[in-house]
């Protein structure tokens, strides 16, 4: 077993997310940094602080720059953050008239900070085509089976008969708001990290906020004043993601319930068993359970992250790239799963006797 099960060799294939973990492999978390430094490097041009040629230059050279990966290792174990050595690499990659003008008056914070923003803004839409898909699924199964019964189950007492709808309708409301909130997010953007050393862009005097303004257009970010040690959005971000998770334990622990006696609900196929080969075991279900749990969990770890000392917090910062990741994995594996398991519903309920 790896130290994350998120990017283990076969627990991935249960518990990950392909697609939205290659937001946070090393490439993409590469990829995501230098675009913020072209994007940096074009801004200061427009507004006369670096030559344009040298703009240019630091443009084209980012598509040929492939950093060395383990001198970044061995400098980020000595400087607590990547960005330096990753500087330090790209200027020794460009012409010497050019290299001076790469990361003007930026701090390593404004980078890292938008490389994040730049990748939860491709995570985001992901989520949201998936959540549909479950609303889909869901609707068409009210339209099969709506009017079917099941019984109610009060603190896991038969209470009284309800309908197929009625059980439908308590997973499906949620995925609604969730749908509403991300487009929301969406529409509003992820915030772009722009401050320099201290946070006062005090490198660009006045035109510090243009520069900002040029920057945000280019990386599709926000634009808003730094943010260096208010980390409330992130927080919210992720109270969306264990929500959304959240909402989707709750469909999957009623499926694992309803599937004990097999009258109320039939799933195809399901996980076997190497001891009892009539088993069909709702491991999709019980994952999801999982998965609610585990952002649950992280998301009392992540508010701690609101704690940053003063201008900058290296402590708090360092324990949000531990938790926010795999809690943005944890949402895509349950709307993989729940998106799978909604569809995987042959029938449900009973007829009206």
């Amino acid at each position: 077993m790896t130290v994350s099960p998120f990017d283990h060799p076969y627990l991935s294939g249960l518990l990950g997310d392909e697609e939205v973990a290659g937001l946070f492999s090393v490439a993409s978390e590469l990829e995501a940094m230098l675009a913020f430094e072209v994007a940096l490097a074009r801004a200061q041009a427009a507004k006369g602080i670096v030559p344009l040629s040298s703009a240019l230059t630091i443009v084209t050279a980012a598509r040929r720059f492939a950093p060395d990966v383990a001198a970044l290792r061995q400098a980020t174990a000595r400087d607590g953050v990547v960005v330096p050595e990753l500087v330090r690499q790209f200027r020794q990659f460009i012409p010497e008239d050019d290299a001076p003008h790469v990361h003007v008056g930026a701090t390593s914070q404004d980078v890292i900070d938008s490389g994040l923003m730049v990748r939860l803004s491709r995570a985001a839409p992901i989520l949201v085509e998936r959540l549909r898909r479950i609303m889909a699924g869901l609707n068409e199964l009210d339209a099969r089976h709506g009017g079917r019964v099941l019984t109610g189950r009060t603190r896991m007492q038969a209470a009284i008969d309800i309908t197929v709808a009625d059980r439908l309708s308590t997973w499906r409301r949620p995925v609604e708001n969730h749908l509403e909130r991300l487009g929301f997010v969406i529409e509003r953007r992820f915030p772009l990290q722009f401050g320099g050393a201290a946070g006062t862009l005090e490198a660009f005097g006045e035109k510090g906020e243009g520069v900002r303004a040029l920057l945000a257009d280019a990386l599709s970010l926000a634009d808003v004043p730094q943010w260096h040690s208010q980390r409330e959005r992130l927080a919210d971000f992720a109270n969306l993601l264990s929500l959304i998770t959240g909402s989707l334990g709750k469909l999957g622990q009623d499926i694992a319930l309803m599937v004990q006696d097999g009258r109320e609900i039939v799933l195809a196929g399901g996980g076997s068993s190497s001891s009892m080969p009539h088993k069909h075991n709702p491991v999709a279900a019980e994952v999801l359970v999982t998965l609610a749990r585990f952002n649950a969990t992280a998301l009392g770890g992540l508010h701690q992250t609101l704690v940053h000392e003063q201008e900058r917090s290296g402590s708090a910062w360092t324990l949000e790239w531990m938790l926010l990741p795999q809690m943005v994995v944890a949402a895509g594996a349950s709307t993989r799963l729940a998106t799978g398991l909604v569809a995987s519903i042959d029938d449900i309920g009973r007829r009206h006797e």
